[in-house]
């Protein structure tokens, strides 16, 4: 379920006297998606109090210098500038252009001085890589789209990032999943300030559920294996069509760099400037996947379904598996075969009861961090299928990807605070 705000009364600030908790500036830029940029337009731009919905004030401000251009080339005009944000108490940016690009600094600045003035910031899709450039996102909980999870968690390690949540409400700071979860956290900031009436009646006017979960849809179950489009085209395709191919063989990463005729680090540099993902991560995300499908689809033991999905040990299978879908492989099989329908149509798991941490083997019990975090240290990622060059072999360069380090307590706001995935396999920088 997704976060909410009354779990984190600390984390609000006090409102500056000239700034409106309803006056909402939306920060846009060049090169943005529509969609993502339509939708706090769309619900706090229009004048709905005929359905019960109370009246926002909208302020449209370019993030940086005109002109803006979005998705199909549609060439924006925004009538404000980042002055107006002195004035207002919500804050939206609704995507970013390019995980791989910096934000221009005026904007993080406005970002900035909007919070120390208690005003709330709202980060929508990859609009969360804007606040995390601000330093807005340093010890919190937050989301994003689960395919740039990953790097968010990676390039931020002080965020703690859960791919597995529609929205995240820590307070003052608000982060959305992708495309349509905007939605859901715009109707939850509609439904904070004014009530379920009005966030109903909203939902009603949009033709949208007036509140959903990640487990509504599987979202925290579900992994996917789809790349970028532009990938298609890419010299890459042949090695991640051999990779997805080969899935059952024990190969690393630098395997792939050699198919590719790269050096390793050229290798990382352009699979991520394709996919917003490390290639290692990549790859045990397509792993887990395969191990899903075989859990659900076959009678192969554990054992057998961490061989043919190239894992060294089952050891390796559940560490990645659990930090991923947030059960052990046992678990899931269980709570598939317990919700499947009669007519074998699948459907989400259920998320598995914590007795079930009582079951667990000793090797993987051991694994385990204080509090029952899944956090494995380095020595207990030895033999996984992927990671064997990159936990710190003599002489080889030590991997940015999800899997590689992981801290020994949580950084962030304090001791025992739990973990998140996405950022227990983080190195430093």
């Amino acid at each position: 379920m997704s976060q909410d705000s009354a779990a984190v009364p600390d984390a609000a600030r006090k409102l500056a006297a000239r700034r409106r908790r309803e006056i909402v500036a939306v920060l846009l830029f060049s090169g943005g998606p529509i969609f993502e940029s339509s939708i706090p337009l769309s619900v706090f731009g229009i004048d709905r109090q005929d359905a019960g919905v109370p009246r926002y004030r909208l302020l449209v401000c370019a993030g940086e210098d005109a002109p803006l251009r979005t998705t199909g080339g549609l060439e924006l005009s925004a009538p404000y500038g980042l002055e107006a944000i002195s004035r207002a108490g919500t804050v939206v940016v609704p995507a970013w252009r390019s995980i791989t690009q910096a934000p221009p600094p005026a904007a993080l600045d406005a970002l900035r001085r909007a919070h120390e003035e208690g005003a709330r910031i709202v980060g929508l899709c990859t609009g969360a890589f804007v606040l995390a450039a601000a330093g807005l996102l340093d010890g919190r909980p937050a989301t994003t789209h689960w395919m740039y999870a990953p790097t968010l968690a990676k390039r931020y390690p002080s965020v703690h990032v859960d791919p597995r949540e529609l929205f995240v409400d820590d307070g003052d700071v608000l982060t959305s999943a992708g495309t349509a979860a905007g939605i859901d956290l715009c109707l939850h900031i509609v439904r904070t300030d004014h009530g379920a009436d009005a966030a109903n009646a909203l939902a009603r006017r949009l033709v949208v559920p007036p509140r959903r979960t990640a487990s509504d849809l599987g979202h925290q179950r579900y992994l996917d294996r789809s790349l970028p489009e532009e990938i298609g085209a890419d010299p890459l395709a042949e090695v991640v069509a051999w990779a997805l191919e080969h899935l059952h063989e024990q190969f690393d990463v630098e395997t792939l760099a050699a198919r590719a005729y790269m050096s390793r680090r050229t290798f990382d540099r352009r699979f991520r400037s394709l996919t917003g993902s490390a290639p290692l991560q990549w790859l045990i995300t397509q792993r887990v996947l395969q191990a899903q499908r075989l859990l659900e689809t076959s009678d192969y033991s554990v054992d057998e379904v961490a061989g043919r999905c190239g894992f060294r040990s089952p050891v390796a299978l559940r560490g990645h598996f659990r930090r991923q879908l947030g059960a052990s492989p046992a678990a899931y099989r269980a709570a598939y075969r317990a919700r499947r329908p009669q007519n074998g149509a699948p459907e989400p798991a259920l998320r598995p009861d914590r007795a079930e941490r009582a079951e667990r083997p000793e090797r993987e019990r051991a694994a385990l961090g204080a509090g029952g975090a899944d956090r494995f240290s380095a020595a207990s990622l030895a033999g996984h299928g992927l990671a064997t060059a990159e936990a710190g072999d003599p002489g080889k360069p030590q991997s940015d990807a999800y899997a590689s380090r992981l801290p020994e307590t949580p950084v962030g706001r304090g001791a025992g605070r739990p973990v998140l995935p996405g950022q227990r396999e983080r190195p430093v920088g």
